[in-house]
């Protein structure tokens, strides 16, 4: 029989040498974090099976109920529950209506414009998950950049930098200030409100934004943006639009031949009656019932299409018309086809070389009604279509745009004439679902902020909701949870849970307590800050979180103050993951359209860490009421 001192001394250095192992996994990334997380788990569930730690009441303190509770620990859901929520307010088109505001207000002064921009992306991050809200603003970014004759690498890392600092001023801004609240909830804790540390964050985010507009495009570099991608947004596809009575096209004019209200749209032939009119187009006024043969990207079709779907598909209207008829009042509106106002994808076909296809027309063909998806465009490699779709005989390695719901474009991955390219599958901003989706979202905001139910039950209702009002599919909603997010939490939620059990981590805070003997509690709160802040950029922002929340409890247990200012230390430095690319993935999903390096992150980020470390550190212990003994 080990005796007992000798086996608690054991189960910690066996946890501290899983826990050494395991940050070297992740910061060497020689395999992968899911790989890492379910590893560290199963090694847990091992030992302590062998080894259980004991409690006073002779329970098993990290039993396999205990360590595998993570995957349903409420932390977990709210966080997989706020991606629903954001990925359905990015599918509606919310997000868009202030992105373009931002656009349309900020066109002459470069300043102001990016000022705009990183207040915007800040305010939305403070409410919404950060990465949603970086990929929208990435190409709005871009736009800008362009139109300022500005390298992108010396404005896209602020997108990230200022999601992060924004995400820092509400319970709900970060999935990291969330697995903070409820892993204190475990341990017994006080847990945050929405607003609780939302002075202090806009103290830092403040700071942080004067050093993203000032100083932060002085060190970045002037590179030009990457080819990467680059092929693909200048594709053109040849569609056709029929512009009914009532259309929103009716009565626009060119100007010096072009149509400035159809920006990144060539028309190239307008067909009116029995008459073709082809450019260069003068003195002429679209009219309702005229045909338009016109040239564009999938996005440019997509912001066509997004309040009037049946535009890019003429015999859409005449079903329509056909089966309901004129309105009562005699009028030419018509109720659109249900199947068109929400669920639906677009994908890209390739006519395959042998396929029975080839030669014919999409009207002798039937492919609308072989296959529930209507053809969009049609791409031939370098050749100009100057005809209406319907009626262009296809020839082999055609690529044709095409819109449907999930289920019917799945089922072309089993078509012999055409070859569905998985990689262009992407799901429709359903424009009519903005106010559902905004109701949905204001809900749960309202509802965690008043306290009326826990922030994890109003997200999950909310994510429940999008799926039930069609706004997500089931299997959307699936597909937004990252397993990285679920196997990290899990892993790092079983080591605090261990950390707290085998008595860890009291063990380290009364050692840093020994190593700042004499220090004040201000510089101890300080000191605290700065080693996590540090190690965020090493680890993912939530295995800090968690790991660090029981030391925390225990540190301010020892100096006899309240948990609440060292749980807000955990929660602003496990944020500040800026100087490394892999500390935070909305700084991987800038550094490709900014073209930047490791070392880019490293010169930026480590003054911001510094930056907010100092802001915290003065304002901190003042705000707290620390003692200065």
């Amino acid at each position: 029989m080990i005796p007992a001192d000798l086996l608690a001394t054991f189960q910690m250095g066996f946890l501290f040498a899983v826990i050494v192992v395991a940050l070297t996994l992740f910061a060497t990334e020689a395999v992968s974090i899911e790989l890492t997380s379910l590893s560290v788990i199963a090694v847990l569930i091992l030992f302590f099976h062998f080894f259980p730690v004991v409690g006073a009441e002779g329970e098993d303190l990290l039993s396999l109920r205990n360590l595998f509770s993570g995957f349903a620990n409420p932390a977990l859901i709210a966080v997989l529950a706020l991606l629903v929520l954001g990925e359905g307010l990015t599918r509606t088109g919310v997000l868009d209506l202030a992105a373009n505001a931002v656009i349309q207000w900020t066109r002459s002064n470069p300043f102001f414009a990016v000022t705009m921009m990183l207040v915007v992306v800040m305010a939305f991050s403070a409410v919404l998950n950060n990465i949603p809200v970086v990929v929208l603003f990435v190409p709005i970014m871009q736009t800008l950049t362009k139109r300022f004759r500005q390298s992108p690498s010396r404005y896209m890392m602020l997108l990230s930098y200022a999601s992060v600092l924004g995400g820092m001023t509400t319970l709900i801004g970060s999935s990291t200030n969330l697995l903070v609240s409820l892993e204190l909830d475990d341990l017994g804790e006080d847990t945050f409100g929405f607003f609780d540390f939302t002075v202090p964050g806009l103290v830092l985010a403040c700071c942080g934004l004067v050093y993203l507009l000032l100083v932060a495009p002085r060190l970045l570099p002037d590179r030009p943006a990457t080819a990467g991608g680059a092929g693909e947004q200048g594709r053109h596809f040849v569609a056709q639009v029929s512009i009914s009575a009532g259309s929103r096209l009716v009565g626009l004019r060119p100007v010096g031949g072009i149509f400035p209200a159809l920006p990144d749209i060539t028309i190239l032939m307008i067909q009116r009656g029995e008459r073709a009119i082809l450019p260069p187009f003068e003195d002429l006024v679209l009219e309702a019932n005229d045909l338009v043969v016109i040239a564009a990207t999938r996005a440019a079709l997509a912001g066509l299409a997004k309040n009037e779907p049946e535009l890019l598909h003429p015999e859409l209207l005449e079903d329509a018309v056909q089966q309901q008829g004129q309105s009562e009042d005699g009028s030419d509106q018509i109720k659109r086809p249900r199947w068109l106002l929400g669920g639906q994808v677009q994908a890209e076909v390739m006519v395959r070389p042998d396929s029975e296809i080839v030669g014919h027309t999409l009207e002798e063909i039937g492919f609308r009604y072989k296959h529930h998806c209507i053809v969009l465009g049609i791409e031939r490699r370098n050749r100009m279509l100057r005809e209406r779709i319907t009626r262009i005989p296809l020839k082999d390695g055609d690529v044709l745009l095409i819109q449907g719901r999930p289920e019917d474009v799945d089922r072309l991955r089993g078509e012999r004439s055409v070859v569905l390219m998985e990689w262009s599958r992407q799901p429709l901003v359903t424009a009519s679902h903005q106010r559902v989706a905004a109701a949905i979202f204001l809900g749960v905001i309202a509802a965690s902020a008043s306290g009326v139910i826990p922030i994890a039950l109003a997200a999950f209702c909310g994510a429940t909701a999008m799926i039930a009002t069609r706004i997500l599919s089931l299997g959307d909603a699936l597909q937004v949870l990252d397993r990285k997010i679920v196997l990290t939490i899990a892993m790092a939620l079983a080591l605090g849970a261990a950390m707290q059990a085998t008595g860890g981590a009291a063990f380290l805070a009364e050692t840093m307590m020994a190593a700042l003997s004499g220090a004040t509690p201000a510089q101890i709160l300080s000191a605290f800050f700065l080693l996590l802040a540090l190690l965020s950029n090493v680890l993912s922002t939530k295995a800090t979180a968690v790991l660090f929340t029981p030391i925390a409890v225990d540190l301010a247990y020892v100096l006899d103050l309240p948990v609440e200012p060292f749980a807000v230390a955990v929660i602003f430095a496990s944020n500040c993951s800026f100087a490394s690319p892999i500390g935070y993935q909305t700084n991987l999903v800038v550094m490709t359209p900014g073209n930047y390096r490791f070392m880019d992150f490293v010169r930026v980020g480590m003054p911001l860490i510094v930056l907010v470390w100092a802001a915290f550190s003065l304002f901190a212990p003042w705000y707290y009421d620390l003692p200065s003994q």
